[in-house]
């Protein structure tokens, strides 16, 4: 038990912070709106506008995302041998390790008035233009991000059919209908509800997609509306009220999402062994084809966009301007730190539930630790971003001096929304190499800082900085904790993006976005391990 303790007594430590954290921003919370009842709350017209909307848009992001994906999962199941496949594969993974902010400036530039579509309309003959302001672009920006998630998902359950199931149903003469009938909407359909229960989690707590492309009051969700009532109208007793309608919200979707098996991702999938037969006919090869090229089309034009208004803009004077420069050295600062705390504070709380994990009995006390620990990283799906942001708000105005302590802020919310990320690489490495190495370690009476230069550094560098590259790629490219606090005393990357772009500085803005996104993309890159080939036959 001795050898535990500095184990067991690390992950109390973090368990405590993290509920001081989150405690004092909850607490400052229920002191502006602790006699503000639920009725009242619901009863307000504008706050049930939001909450109307805020559901509206999540539903029919998550059904435009889940339902386009099904096709472009199928048709790259279908054909897992063609020229590109492989980028394409990666260029779906692009859009989850892209900025959000950056993502929309790609979209309003394919989307927007003066955009490619609208250039397309107007050649055709059209006088009227497509407005991406409002719920229609809303629902264009999420299902670019989401749909490659999702068709993601789908794939990777798709390529582990056996293939005993595609050679019976070519003996049996299936058709494209009745192989999608009996064979691939049973595994669908089994993944299909934690996929749109994720994706609806997502949409519902969005926050940077909507503050860009919501164009007014009357399509702005939860977290948008937080940030109105403190950054505009300054209205705390409405910002409280919507924290707590949020945090019912998302209290509710988590509660649904735990009735259903959550999607695993396997990374990027490269296609399966398993031979199918159904894909082969002329007419689906034509078909699957079509899908194929409209999804990369809706997915590479906005990215094009991107790169091609970042290389038009004055790039050399963007790198020389020190507004620019103090900005990204803020970001780099804030985002490594948030990374750090992230990783470090995942590491403590793996080290002390393996800790408490030993032995054939444990008492009640260490069981419910555990259980706190293991619940620490789902923290700020419970409690948002903008809710801790509103939160601390709060506390540090009572304080009198925002500014002073914003920065550290801000690394907090950052390094808790980076943490569930920072677990899903960490556990499992950490797991796997205590069952392969305790024992061992253990016999040769290696402890300490022997143990881990000699045993686990060699071996678990690389998941942390995996963990550690990806949540500085998280922290890099958010807006949503600065929002409240930005200023001239705290201005990162995407708020001076934000704010050239609200300046009607378009070229400055596109030429940022380019230099953000870059960085983001190698950090994701880095942290992304070369995933393994299962079908050494495929093209490109």
């Amino acid at each position: 038990m001795d050898e535990r303790l500095p184990a067991i007594a690390g992950g109390l430590f973090v368990l405590a912070l993290i509920a001081g954290f989150v405690v004092a921003a909850v607490a400052a919370l229920l002191s502006v709106g602790g006699e503000t009842s639920a009725a009242t709350i619901i009863g307000d017209p504008v706050v049930r506008r939001v909450l109307w909307f805020t559901l509206l848009q999540a539903v029919l992001s998550t059904l435009i995302s889940v339902a386009a994906a099904i096709p472009v999962a199928r048709a790259l199941a279908r054909q897992p041998r063609f020229f590109g496949r492989r980028w394409l594969i990666r260029l779906m993974a692009v859009p989850m390790g892209l900025p959000v902010l950056i993502g929309a400036l790609g979209i309003v530039g394919i989307w927007g008035r003066q955009g490619l579509v609208n250039d397309m309309l107007a050649a055709l003959g059209s006088t009227e233009r497509f407005s991406i302001y409002g719920l229609s672009g809303i629902l264009i920006a999420h299902v670019f991000f989401n749909l490659p998630l999702a068709a993601r998902l789908m794939l990777a359950s798709l390529e582990r059919i056996p293939a005993e199931y595609w050679r019976s149903g070519a003996s049996l003469g299936m058709g494209g209908l009745s192989v999608f009938r009996f064979i691939e909407w049973p595994v669908l359909r089994r993944v299909i509800p934690g996929i749109a229960g994720l994706i609806f989690m997502l949409c519902a707590t969005s926050f940077t997609l909507v503050l860009v492309l919501g164009g007014g009051p009357a399509a702005t969700t939860i977290e948008v509306a937080i940030y109105q009532a403190l950054r505009l109208d300054f209205d705390p007793a409405r910002a409280v009220a919507l924290a707590f309608l949020q945090i019912a919200v998302t209290a509710v979707i988590l509660g649904a999402m735990a009735l259903f098996p959550a999607p695993a991702d396997p990374g990027t999938t490269l296609g399966a062994a398993a031979q199918r037969f159904d894909g082969r006919r002329p007419l689906s090869r034509l078909g699957d084809g079509l899908v194929i090229l409209a999804c990369a089309l809706f997915l590479g034009l906005p990215l094009g966009q991107v790169v091609f208004a970042g290389l038009r803009s004055n790039l050399a004077g963007l790198v020389a301007d020190r507004a620019v420069l103090d900005a990204a050295a803020t970001s780099l600062v804030i985002g490594f730190s948030a990374a750090l705390v992230s990783v470090l504070v995942g590491v403590a709380v793996i080290r002390a539930r393996a800790a408490l994990a030993e032995g054939k009995r444990r008492p009640l006390p260490a069981t419910v630790v555990s259980g706190a620990l293991a619940a620490v990283s789902s923290l700020v799906l419970l409690v948002p971003t903008a809710v801790l942001a509103t939160g601390w708000f709060l506390v540090l105005r009572a304080q009198g001096d925002v500014a002073r302590y914003a920065a550290g802020v801000v690394v907090g919310i950052n390094a808790l929304m980076a943490l569930p990320f920072a677990m899903r690489v960490l556990s499992p490495a950490f797991e796997a190499h205590r069952l392969r190495s305790a024992r061992l370690a253990d016999s040769l009476g290696i402890r300490g800082i022997a143990r881990f230069r000699l045993i686990d550094w060699p071996v678990l560098r690389r998941p942390i900085f995996t963990a550690l590259s990806f949540a500085m790629a998280l922290s890099l490219g958010d807006l949503g904790a600065v929002a409240l606090f930005g200023s001239e005393n705290l201005t990162t990357l995407p708020w001076l993006i934000y704010s050239r772009m609200g300046a009607y500085r378009s070229q400055d803005a596109d030429g940022l976005a380019l230099l953000l996104g870059l960085v983001c993309l190698m950090l994701a890159l880095a942290g992304t391990p070369e995933p393994r080939r299962k079908d050494t036959g495929h093209a490109g």
